[in-house]
């Protein structure tokens, strides 16, 4: 997966205010859904260390052999409004977007078939993963989104934003690696690579769950937050955008 930079790299300022006055930088930490083999290991970790998120939320496959935003995760995703966590569309069927024709449609990859979306569809294709959250948890998302892979085209980020969602990408240090093959990269590397290379403003990726790692890279998210934390960063959310008209 390529590292995208964020949004938040340009408008860090916007971001919602970073804790104490001692700290020395603010990292904004965000969790794409994936296989949810970690999930709730990954949200004890957080509430432990008080340390809020931004989730970005498809229809995905998991672990127990559901998906994602059927009933039966509607305690766990609860559990992180209850947290106070903030929320963003992956879109709902975890898509890949392949470009733009010249008559403004989006190439849209779905379990190999490809559709055309025009802005309208592509628009419902944000919606749906944000009204499926809300039927599960009586909770809108954030006016947040992001493109599965971070793949995104130039009408995607332009429709989306017409009707109401924000693209949230990573900075290249904010790749977390999660999703590599831990034979070539252990945790003890990825963590190794964070801590060192992290800087203020930074937006970070990782998942709830990957099907193809051997290791699980979720255990190593408690060192990495104490010892960024030790460093003098603060974490912070993704700062929510207003909603349009008809969202």
């Amino acid at each position: 997966m390529r590292p995208v930079l964020s949004l938040a790299l340009v408008l860090a300022g916007a971001f919602s205010a970073a804790p104490p006055s001692t700290c020395t930088g603010t990292l904004y930490l965000t969790i794409d859904t994936g296989s949810m083999s970690q999930a709730e290991r990954i949200r004890d970790i957080l509430r432990r260390h008080q340390v809020k998120a931004t989730f970005f939320v498809a229809q995905e496959r998991t672990v127990r052999g559901d998906l994602t935003l059927e009933p039966a995760w509607a305690d766990y995703w609860k559990s992180l409004v209850a947290d106070g966590h903030r929320f963003g569309t992956h879109t709902f069927r975890h898509g890949r977007l392949a470009g733009d024709l010249p008559d403004g449609r989006i190439r849209y990859v779905v379990d190999g078939r490809t559709e055309l979306l025009t802005e309208q569809t592509f628009c419902e294709e944000l919606r749906r993963a944000d009204l499926r959250f809300f039927e599960l948890t009586g909770r809108r998302m954030d006016g947040l989104w992001r493109a599965p892979g971070g793949h995104t085209t130039p009408n995607a980020i332009r429709y989306a934003a017409a009707c109401g969602y924000r693209h949230v990408g990573w900075a290249a240090a904010g790749f977390l690696g999660d999703e590599l093959p831990s034979e070539k990269y252990p945790n003890t590397l990825l963590l190794h690579r964070a801590l060192a290379n992290l800087k203020d403003g930074d937006v970070m990726m990782m998942h709830l769950g990957i099907w193809s790692r051997r290791d699980p890279w979720a255990p190593e998210l408690e060192p990495l937050i104490t010892g960024l934390q030790a460093k003098g960063f603060c974490f912070a959310t993704v700062p929510a955008q207003e909603a349009p008209h008809g969202r």
